[in-house]
């Protein structure tokens, strides 16, 4: 699972600078360079403030870190045939936010 980079992708996505967002937050910008570069895995909270600020839900933010390597063998072929729509949805409806 790569949540750093799905927060990275989302906050670029809203045009967020780094250190903007990580004040929004509340965050230090070194923690949230960290957390973006998967050096610091947040808690819970931290990861609901954070999809509070980019203005999506906590099961998006964890549908979109989801690496092949997260999927059971069994149901890869299925997320690949999947996956990419729905992230391609997510995208336009980020965009559109």
């Amino acid at each position: 699972m790569n949540l750093g980079n799905a927060i990275k992708t989302l906050r670029k996505h809203k045009l967020i600078k780094q250190y903007a967002f990580a004040k929004l937050c509340g965050l230090s910008q070194t923690y949230l360079s960290q957390i973006e570069n998967n050096q610091k895995e947040p808690n819970i909270s931290t990861l609901k403030l954070i999809t509070e600020k980019l203005n999506v839900a906590l099961p998006v933010l964890f549908f979109l870190a989801i690496d092949t390597d997260d999927i059971p063998e069994s149901k890869k072929q299925a997320f690949q045939i999947i996956g990419p729509t729905v992230k391609q949805l997510i995208s336009e409806l980020v965009e559109n936010d």
